[in-house]
């Protein structure tokens, strides 16, 4: 089964987020039913130990002991229950609702601290995670970063899914905002969620804030701590993009 249209996940995301979420339509089905049809050509193995990160933004204090005295402290790394998500109180991201937890990795240790956007000067807790056992995940990052393209007319199937998936890959990449809408999650969770109902252990999507890649893991305990860190960030950098003309006052 393929897509109705090059346009069924623009389609799909306004539906979710803007008219009907829990009930589905009819067409928000058959667009689900198209993910689950085609994904599979996506599947992914992680090795039983394969290395990731995973960082957070804070730290815990050491003191520094002479004697039975504390003469100064230092920071340290969030102990391991800290590096994990709360199970009963999660928050929510592009691959998982509020309350449901999941395991959100990098896969280096830069790609994992810029994803908590430190600021500079800021202490990061960063740990080193093993999976402990073959996972297979679903890869949306294929077409991240290719332009999607809009159609007057229906182009042929292969371009219809590979156009569909290049939407989907980029909603998993796109950088939120703290104006964001948590609503602006829905169609990625719903997607995630399939994936998860399939059997996949997780899935893997391009950062947008660094070279390498994020995965997110429904299983808590599918990849365990093996050590942590502090880090500080010591150079932020950014880059833009003019995205209009400039306006110009005329002289009076």
């Amino acid at each position: 089964m393929s897509f109705k249209s090059w346009r069924a996940f623009l389609e799909f995301s306004h539906t979710v987020k803007h008219k009907s979420r829990y009930i589905l339509d009819d067409d928000s089905k058959a667009f689900l039913d198209a993910v689950a049809d085609t994904c599979g050509s996506r599947a992914k193995v992680l090795e039983k130990g394969t290395v990731l990160w995973r960082a957070q933004n804070g730290h815990d204090w050491e003191e520094i002991r002479e004697g039975d005295e504390v003469v100064a402290e230092k920071p340290s790394a969030f102990s391991p229950t800290r590096m994990k998500p709360l199970v009963d109180s999660a928050s929510e991201g592009r691959a998982n609702s509020k309350g449901i937890p999941c395991l959100y990795l990098a896969t280096t240790a830069n790609t994992a601290m810029s994803e908590v956007r430190p600021w500079l000067g800021s202490i990061i807790s960063a740990g080193q995670f093993k999976t402990i056992k073959e996972l297979k995940i679903v890869d949306c990052s294929i077409h991240h970063g290719e332009a999607t393209h809009f159609f007057f007319q229906e182009p042929p199937a292969e371009d219809v899914i590979k156009n569909v998936w290049a939407f989907i890959d980029n909603a998993f990449s796109q950088p939120t905002l703290n104006n964001d809408l948590r609503s602006d999650y829905a169609p990625t969770q719903m997607i995630a969620e399939l994936f998860k109902s399939l059997g996949y252990d997780g899935l893997a999507y391009k950062s947008s804030l660094s070279d390498g890649y994020n995965i997110a893991l429904f299983d808590l305990e599918s990849a365990k701590l093996v050590n942590c860190s502090v880090f500080e960030a010591k150079k932020v950098e950014f880059s833009f993009n003019e995205i209009d003309n400039p306006y110009f006052i005329k002289d009076t």
